[in-house]
């Protein structure tokens, strides 16, 4: 691009008396671009802060890696977990029991998963005894029969550390009297709440022992669960564990366990990203109106550059400088401002709450005091990226029909 060229683009984006009301249109292109980005960055920071916070609370109580046995029946725990343990990538392993029951208790009556647990092992793969609201994993002791609730299970319950619930196994047993479901008493000795609703209304933790006994398990356990180093590698060491683990065992990875929440939250945040881009787009098109008017204005100007030796590709030029100018200024402030609302989003959450008195985020129902965001460089990129692409994209038509003003007949009224 020649000289004169970025020159006069330059000089057509600085307003003057006379076109005060064109420099007022781009100002709101510019504004309309950087507003967009801010939204966009914002919004996705705090997706991203959900999704970030939710997997953090839901990994409290799920491995990143389980090695269960076909029929839920797993032999020899220990020299699997021995095996799982070859990996670099496992620091822990732990065995579990899992099964559904019945809890009573009174005339209160409410459906649980029942974990079997080696407490001291337990905390070594999830992070349920850091959780603890009352009590403690290491009550749980074998044969006692004692119970660790979730807290919103316990208060479904009505119950408390100390009181008694009865579990009903749904395994029967043969009597006399024909089939009859198994019951067994169990003492609360703690409760726990992690933040996620699923887990603490559903999850009940026993002793590993108790466990087997209560549904006959032997020395048999459902499988062993696994810690990794690194939570996003959980997929590829489930792939290496396969060969070193029994043929008939099954692996699963925290990401296959809860595929459907997952997958909800990427397509809700996708699809909330498409409308943010949509809004984008509409104020980088702003600069379509606002080009076509400053090329009517600029008619004469144009001209006078044509008798002067300006070719069409030269005019082109002067008004897609414009044009990209001011989308390079609203992917700036839009930048600025976005990194801004992503990392104080909080502090503004709260001072809205405080001037207006209202609440946005319950912590009794969202078990969260702040607004959680976490802004990734990607997303800023691509932001820009978009929006610099969608301003440039928009300038070239507008530029291509001051290219094709006759000068004579621009300056037939002059």
């Amino acid at each position: 691009m020649n000289s004169y060229e970025f020159f006069i683009g330059l000089r057509y984006t600085r307003s003057r008396q006379r076109t005060r009301f064109i420099s007022v249109i781009s100002l709101i292109s510019v504004v309309g671009i950087a507003l967009g980005m801010t939204v966009l960055i914002t919004v996705l920071s705090v997706m991203n802060g959900f999704q970030k916070e939710v997997r953090t609370r839901m990994l409290s109580a799920v491995a990143h890696v389980q090695i269960a046995g076909s029929n839920e029946r797993l032999a020899d725990w220990k020299k699997v977990a021995d095996a799982a343990r070859t990996n670099t990538h496992v620091l822990a392993a732990a065995p579990y029991v899992n099964a559904q029951g019945l809890l009573t208790s009174g005339s209160q009556v409410r459906g649980a998963y029942l974990r079997g647990i080696l407490p001291e092992m337990e905390s070594t793969v999830d992070d349920l005894s850091k959780n603890m609201r009352r009590g403690s994993l290491e009550a749980l002791k074998p044969g006692e029969f004692t119970i660790v609730l979730g807290d919103s299970l316990a208060r479904a319950l009505n119950v408390n550390v100390g009181d008694k619930v009865v579990l009903v196994a749904p395994q029967g047993q043969v009597t006399p009297a024909g089939l009859l479901p198994r019951l067994r008493q169990f003492t609360v000795v703690g409760t726990f709440s992690i933040g996620h609703h699923e887990i603490d209304a559903g999850l009940a933790l026993t002793h590993l022992e108790d466990a087997q006994k209560l549904y006959r398990m032997g020395d048999d356990v459902t499988g062993v669960r696994l810690k990794l180093d690194d939570l996003f590698r959980a997929k590829a060491v489930s792939y290496e564990l396969a060969g070193k683990v029994p043929n008939n065992a099954v692996i699963s990875d925290w990401t296959s366990v809860n595929a459907n929440y997952f997958r909800a939250v990427d397509i809700e945040k996708r699809m909330m990203s498409l409308l943010l881009f949509f809004i984008i787009a509409i104020a980088a098109f702003n600069l379509v109106s606002s080009l076509f008017m400053v090329v009517k204005e600029k008619q004469p100007d144009i001209a006078i550059l044509r008798t002067l030796g300006a070719s069409p590709g030269g005019v082109m030029k002067i008004f897609m400088t414009q044009g990209i100018v001011i989308g390079l200024t609203g992917v700036f402030f839009g930048i600025v401002f976005g990194v801004l609302g992503a990392l104080y989003v909080a502090d503004i959450v709260g001072f809205v709450e405080r001037v207006f008195g209202m609440r946005f985020l319950d912590p009794s129902i969202y078990q969260i005091t702040e607004l959680p965001s976490e802004l990734r460089p990607m997303d800023v990129v691509v932001t820009a990226l978009f929006s610099f692409v969608m301003s440039a994209v928009a300038t070239i038509y507008p530029s291509w029909r001051a290219s094709r003003v006759n000068p004579a007949e621009a300056l037939r009224y002059e």
